[in-house]
């Protein structure tokens, strides 16, 4: 099953993708500060909720930072083994293009064996093209992101196009159109921007949108839900309020307990 299918068959039962960003400093009792056990602490998280979720979603960062890509490999493995048919986003925001964005594409896809990942279009079609060889496999577009400095470039007006766009919105008609060659494409939308959500729902109603923010970064989850409708999968990511919901032994049956709250909001 592709990426996309994999979404339209959880999607409808749950909207919650776990982010899986493991910060050893805030790893549960005797694990704190101990970047070998960054598997283990991602592992029980993931066999708490892997039946609450429609993805998982590993920032690559917060591995790499810590010469733990190979805990990221055995963690992408064990999602597929306990949690068959839940797909793994590998959130690498990868935006460069030519040979070097192929072994980005195989990096994610090959090394990782994710099913997805985010990239950052802004050097165009090029920086997306690679992913897309990859038979069913996601490419996540960064569209409208929540941080103060995204106005910067994503809400300017492009004079050149026709109806003068914003820069999130003309992307987001790409990405709905000719950039989606094979039906693989998803976006990128901020919890925080509920009207922006729903511009770009307007503008891209057939695909996937993965909404961080809802949880610690202060998203509502039912303006969320509201603003995305029900035309196309929506993917909303918490992390951190599940991940550190408890640094004490309880710390995965607690994450259990703010995953299905939050699940439930997401209704």
């Amino acid at each position: 099953m592709n990426f996309i299918a994999q979404l339209q068959a959880l999607c409808p039962q749950s909207r919650l993708c776990v982010g899986l960003d493991p910060e050893p400093a805030r790893l549960p009792g005797g694990w704190v500060g101990d970047a070998s056990k960054i598997y283990d602490f991602c592992a029980a998280i993931v066999d708490a909720t892997r039946d609450l979720v429609c993805a998982f979603k590993p920032q690559i960062a917060y591995f790499a930072a810590h010469r733990a890509e190979d805990q990221l490999e055995r963690l992408i493995a064990h999602i597929h083994d306990v949690a068959p048919g839940v797909p793994v986003i590998l959130d690498a925001k990868r935006g460069d293009i030519g040979s070097t964005a192929e072994q980005y594409a195989r990096e994610a896809f090959v090394r990782y064996q994710a099913d997805a990942v985010t990239l950052s279009p802004f050097m165009g079609f090029d920086s997306v093209e690679p992913y897309l060889a990859y038979e069913g496999k996601g490419a996540i577009l960064l569209c409208r992101t929540s941080n103060k400095g995204g106005d910067d470039w994503q809400m300017q007006r492009l004079a050149d196009v026709p109806g003068q766009p914003r820069l999130f919105e003309h992307l987001a008609r790409l990405a709905e159109t000719q950039w989606n060659r094979n039906g693989q494409l998803g976006l990128v939308v901020g919890a925080t921007y509920p009207g922006e959500i729903a511009r770009v729902r307007e503008l891209a109603p057939t695909l996937p949108l993965l909404v961080p923010g809802v949880g610690a970064q202060g998203g509502d989850a039912a303006a969320v839900v509201q603003a995305a409708g029900r035309t196309a999968p929506l993917v909303v990511n918490s992390s951190r309020a599940i991940l550190y919901a408890s640094q004490g032994a309880d710390f995965a049956e607690r994450a259990r307990a703010v995953a299905e709250a939050t699940r439930r909001s997401l209704t």
